[in-house]
């Protein structure tokens, strides 16, 4: 069995998340070959898209957007994420289980709750247009007036496959964002087609080399939704293990899912010895392929897609980047790892970006990130007169 070195597996992971070098895509093909991109706040997808994306505009987000043929909705480890309608149909189902699991860890809330009624009462609601979650709480509230507010809105958002409705704010969400049931959004898949993959997900794995199921049921097949997420991970982030999985899935025992796929997949180890499952045609490019320097928004799934995170980052530089509160900070990549964190502000006009690494870069380092980054600030604030990119600290 083949050992493959952290940074191979750094480098494979890059080239399945097109941070080796921007590529043409359409939004929603993207998304999909990403399979899904987290989405706490409004802007972090555009930031993300724009930094693996041959000319991507911000236009192009927002019309997919209210298209609905990308939606924002709770769905990975119970976080916002953007999703194209076509995996939020199939994949929010097999989800439901880490779902109720987030629900469940909030019992201390939910005391007394009757869910089934809660969310009868929900659908009523929400079938009379979008609600924010201020709004949604307070007419629930009435209805359940024993149980925590908070509890109430939390529950429903666990519970119901809610999309967030687009508006024509700068990035395409205003702060408290209005959420509706698919099918009271302009733009809902046709229930007949709403659980089926799309042809860009179908595309995304037999261009992986997972090849397509022969019979109904196989596993990975059309009746095992539950094995294609699994498969489109891989295709996103292999080589992985078990673990990998479950901790950007949230889900639990996927290792006997691996095992079902096992037949289909390539097997690795890692350097300490831990089975590694990948697509067998996946990209896995040689570890001294360059990797040219990036910027990733908070919360990007690139940091956040392995339970061992190093083929990426130092483990010691992991509680920089997630801090107590469990936010993800926006980070920066060099030589295909992650060197250190940033923030961008705009002051009277003059747009800064402002690079905190982990160590000392050596000059070469900063000259790209330099390049970089004030591309990125264009990009970030188009509307600034100047444009300046500082490091401090190391």
């Amino acid at each position: 069995m083949e050992t493959l070195t952290t940074r191979r597996l750094g480098r494979a992971t890059l080239a399945r998340q097109m941070l080796l070098a921007r590529e043409k895509s359409d939004v929603v093909a993207a998304v999909e070959r990403l399979c899904g991109m987290q989405a706490q706040e409004p802007r972090h997808p555009f930031t993300g898209l724009w930094t693996r994306l041959e000319d991507f505009r911000r236009e192009d987000l927002h019309r997919a957007l209210h298209e609905r043929s990308v939606v924002r909705a709770t769905m990975m480890r119970a976080t916002l994420h953007l999703v194209s309608a076509a995996d939020h149909a199939r994949f929010r189902p097999v989800l439901a289980p880490s779902l109720a699991a987030a629900l469940r860890g909030r019992g201390e809330l939910t005391a007394g709750l009757d869910l089934d009624a809660l969310l009868s009462v929900a659908r009523a609601v929400l079938a009379e247009g979008p609600r924010d979650f201020t709004e949604l709480r307070a007419l629930l509230q009435p209805h359940f007036p024993d149980v925590n507010e908070r509890a109430l809105g939390y529950a429903v958002r666990m519970s119901l496959p809610l999309v967030m409705v687009p508006t024509e704010d700068r990035w395409a969400f205003p702060p408290a964002a209005k959420f509706a049931l698919p099918e009271a959004s302009p733009g809902a898949l046709p229930e007949a087609s709403a659980g089926a993959p799309s042809e860009t997900s179908a595309g995304a794995l037999s261009g992986a080399g997972a090849g397509q199921a022969e019979e109904s049921g196989e596993s990975g097949g059309p009746e095992d939704p539950e094995g294609e997420l699994v498969l489109r991970y891989l295709a996103a982030f292999g080589p992985a293990t078990a673990a990998d999985a479950q901790a950007w899935t949230g889900l639990k025992g996927l290792r006997a899912v691996l095992d079902g796929l096992r037949p289909r997949l390539a097997v690795f180890r890692d350097e300490k010895g831990k089975e590694l499952f990948d697509l067998p045609g996946a990209l896995r490019p040689d570890e001294d392929t360059p990797a040219p320097a990036r910027f990733l928004p908070d919360f990007d799934s690139l940091v956040l897609a392995h339970a061992d995170r190093t083929r990426l980052m130092a483990e010691e530089y992991r509680g920089r980047v997630t801090t107590k509160n469990l936010r993800v900070r926006a980070v920066f990549l060099w030589d295909g790892t992650v060197r250190g964190t940033w923030q961008a502000e705009v002051k009277r006009k003059a747009a800064v970006l402002r690079l905190t690494p982990f160590e000392p870069l050596p000059g070469e380092a900063f000259a790209e990130l330099t390049a970089e980054g004030e591309a990125l600030l264009r990009f970030l604030e188009p509307d600034a007169a100047a444009f300046e990119v500082r490091t401090e600290g190391a």
